[in-house]
């Protein structure tokens, strides 16, 4: 996606006037440049460059007495679905650039790119190639605080036409095949081999190292790779002139910990030979989400691997994330050995993090069938979330990301397993894929009660209102902030009315305000209590015989039910239940409550239908 498409040329303009300008502009010297009669195609080497080459020149540069234009270069037939936006304000709320991009269709996934620009680029997928058109038609030059969006499609490979197979020779087989067939994961041939789960060790390294882990002519870096059968990424392009530089390994639990071990080993023999005096700290970088589970309660998870590994860990404080990076700095000060064996259990529990939210995201995609969780945009950095790589479009293979840019946290989710030919975040299908019925029922309006911490209830309404408001338009629930009981609170009600995915929606965007806006300790994960309310009959099915219920609940979950006892039942004959925990696990549990009561109306509603009937049997 880095080839470049310049426009407006003088018939005088040559290679080297287009090399000399590249030049000039600090832009990295163009691999090739296919100069034609008017126009030139330019492959730069990477998305940055390209997006860079974009900005600075098109529109804003005279060559030879014309202004150039300078676009990607995309082929009419893979320019479908996919756009990219450009100048969007560092400063623009989530919320408000979904909404934006909402008005033009259905948006299947949304990516920021990491680029070295003050402003910020998202890559977008829209539903549809006719969505994505009208969206490059609307926010083309759309104004935002004094910013003028720049859009362009970019290729959308799932456009393409499908390749023919290869002619076969008699006997099936393609002339081209070498070599045997590869046996699938049944011991078939042919069958696709299954993805597995991907969760990178990210590390800082001091920059004055980074040249000797990667050794003359790549040669040290190579043979980490090869020793410890890992694929190791070091980003030496990333914050010029910064102190230090993340290193990505890709591998098995073990392949991370050996190539761990080799890059400290080789930073150690290093600072030897150059007589640096100071240790060499192991840093690991995680994102903020997983680390609470991380620390534990009260510290406990972090006390135990210092006191079993004999090292010294800190973890760099939440004043230092922002929109940009959500990950946080890891330290472990101790000797090699021992910031080894602390690698591998601070990755082990960030693994079981991870775990836990990719099953609780992929439960929460059954619960609500339908529920595009990718549209939602609720996914801010203070969410327990992490992205699964789409699989062929329409299913999903949850696994980290390969370049593993953290800030796709926010928005890279592609659950349309259950949404194949559903339009929107709850749609319909089109008339001809359901059948003819009656009534089509519109999703259930519920309540529910959150409480937040006083102090936070003027971030959540915002100035004048604004927040709050942009809020319930976003989610399309009606949300009030009840007044407060007595002046010395501590927590005050929000009262969320709405279907479940606007409850979702809202409540989600909520945990996430309260992480942002740092309500909660660096030692705190975001967890809240919800009451949601349950018919006085379905109260004894949610506790179940002895408890068991609600003790099943509570180990699926990982949030704490509590159905209050001796409650005396409202005007409605309903009862509260309090649910306690961190964003996913609260909305698991409220589904699974919400499925408890409607078993319980079904059962009531045969009941009574049976009883209606039985006098005519007795005749």
């Amino acid at each position: 996606m880095n080839k470049l498409y310049v426009g407006n040329l003088s018939p005088s303009v040559t290679v080297e006037d287009l090399q000399q300008l590249f030049g000039e502009r600090k832009l990295p010297v163009a691999e090739q440049v296919l100069l034609k009669s008017g126009y030139a195609f330019v492959d730069f080497p990477d998305q940055n460059s390209a997006i860079k080459a974009i900005e600075t020149l098109s529109g804003k540069v005279e060559l030879h007495g014309k202004v150039i234009e300078v676009d990607y270069s995309v082929p009419k037939k893979l320019r479908s679905r996919k756009i990219q936006i450009r100048n969007i304000p560092p400063h623009l709320q989530w919320e408000v650039l979904d909404g934006l991009l909402a008005q033009y269709g259905t948006v299947e996934n949304v990516e920021q790119v990491n680029t070295d620009t003050e402003t910020a680029v998202v890559n977008v997928t829209y539903a549809t190639k006719e969505e994505a058109k009208e969206a490059i038609e609307k926010l083309t030059g759309h104004q935002f605080d004094d910013y003028s969006f720049n859009v362009s499609y970019i290729m959308d490979m799932d456009a393409a036409p499908p390749v023919q197979a290869p002619r076969t020779r008699r006997g099936g087989r393609s002339s081209r095949d070498q070599g045997p067939p590869q046996p699938g994961p049944s011991g078939g041939f042919g069958a696709p081999r299954p993805r597995q789960h991907d969760f990178p060790l990210r590390m800082l390294v001091p920059t004055q190292f980074v040249g000797a882990i990667i050794g003359k002519e790549g040669l040290t870096i190579k043979n980490v790779t090869k020793q410890t059968q890992s694929k190791v990424d070091i980003h030496r392009k990333e914050n010029a002139g910064a102190a230090e530089k993340p290193i990505t390994i890709h591998s098995t639990p073990e392949g991370c910990s050996s190539a761990c071990r080799m890059i400290l080993d080789i930073m150690q023999k290093e600072a030897n030979e150059t007589k640096t005096t100071e240790d060499i700290p192991l840093k690991i970088l995680a994102h903020n989400s997983l680390v609470g589970r991380l620390i534990g309660k009260e510290g406990r998870n972090l006390k135990k691997i210092e006191e079993e590994t004999g090292t010294k860990i800190t973890i760099s404080s939440l004043q230092d994330l922002t929109i940009y990076n959500p990950e946080r700095t890891i330290t472990v000060k101790g000797s090699l050995e021992a910031c080894c064996k602390a690698e591998a259990e601070i990755m082990k529990k960030l693994r079981e993090a991870y775990e836990n939210d990719i099953a609780a995201i992929n439960q929460q995609a059954n619960l609500i069938p339908g529920l595009n969780l990718n549209a939602l945009g609720i996914f801010s950095s203070g969410l327990p979330v992490l992205p699964p790589a789409a699989g062929p479009r329409g299913t999903v293979t949850p696994v980290a990301p390969a370049g593993y840019n953290p800030f796709l946290v926010c928005l890279s989710l592609h659950f349309q397993s259950h949404s194949s030919h559903l339009s929107g975040l709850y749609g319909v299908p089109p008339a001809s894929a359901i059948p003819h019925q009656h009534s089509q029922q519109a999703p259930e309006q519920e309540v529910v009660y959150l409480f937040i911490p006083t102090q936070a209830v003027g971030a959540l309404i915002g100035k004048k209102g604004q927040h709050i408001k942009q809020l319930a338009h976003f989610a399309g629930a009606s949300i009030k902030i009840a007044p407060a009981e007595s002046p010395d609170v501590t927590e005050r009600m929000v009262i969320i009315t709405g279907t479940p995915e606007a409850q979702f929606k809202a409540q989600g965007r909520i945990f996430g305000k309260l992480k942002e806006e740092n309500f909660f300790s660096a030692k705190e994960e975001v967890k809240l209590e919800t009451h949601i309310k349950v018919p006085s009959t379905a109260a004894g099915r949610v506790i179940g015989k002895g408890g068991k219920t609600v003790n099943e609940l509570q180990n699926l979950t990982s949030a704490e039910v509590i159905v209050p006892r001796d409650q005396t039942p409202d005007e409605n004959d309903e009862v509260f239940v309090k649910i306690s925990g961190h964003f996913f696990a609260s909305q698991t549990a409220q589904r699974k409550i919400r499925e408890i009561i409607q078993q319980v109306k079904q059962q009531e509603q045969k009941h009574q239908q049976g009883t209606a009937v039985s006098p005519h049997h007795s005749k």
